[in-house]
């Protein structure tokens, strides 16, 4: 069966390596959900943070091959009940004059912000785990969506435990 997996995996912060990670999914066939990538508190590494719907003999065979990757410092899985994950949305939703009280209490439910007016439309910023952004597009769409994006996750695992924890990662080289 196929379930949801999301990988924190730390890379050398270099160019070209997310074209790698990337092409790495492409030519074997997988399929990534989401992709976030940005710095850590290293300017030498970025972290990625990959969702993936795949089946866990799949994954083992996914992590294996990130690993050949000489760029990739460490991968690990985030568990949902260990890790806090977020995202970001921006929803452009027609808003008649007449219901746009209604489009502004649904926003403030779900604490999002109207981020652009417009005679016809309101824009709302939300943030927080997948599902809770899935259920605000849920009560938005009767409106009218006409325009959505929604960044990657990113994820970080509970508590004082860190991707990091214990000797650095080591630094690959190629010659």
């Amino acid at each position: 069966m196929e379930a949801r997996h999301t990988l924190s995996v730390l890379v050398e912060n270099k160019p070209g390596v997310l074209t790698r990670v990337a092409g790495m999914f492409a030519r074997r066939g997988y399929n990534i959900h989401s992709l976030a990538v940005g710095p850590t508190e290293d300017p030498n590494v970025s972290r990625l943070t990959i969702v993936i719907g795949t089946e866990a003999v799949q994954l083992e065979q996914i992590i294996k091959q990130l690993n050949k990757l000489v760029n990739v410092l460490k991968i690990v899985e985030l568990e949902p009940d260990g890790s806090v994950e977020r995202e970001m949305q921006l929803v452009k939703v027609s808003a008649d004059p007449s219901l746009r009280s209604q489009i502004i209490e649904i926003a403030d439910v779900f604490r999002a912000k109207i981020v652009d007016v417009d005679h016809d439309s309101l824009t709302i910023e939300a943030a927080g785990n997948p599902s809770k952004l899935e259920a605000l597009i849920d009560l938005l769409e009767p409106y009218g969506i006409r325009e959505m994006v929604r960044s990657g996750t990113i994820a970080l695992s509970r508590g004082t435990r860190s991707i990091t924890d214990g000797a650095r990662p080591r630094m690959r080289r190629v010659v």
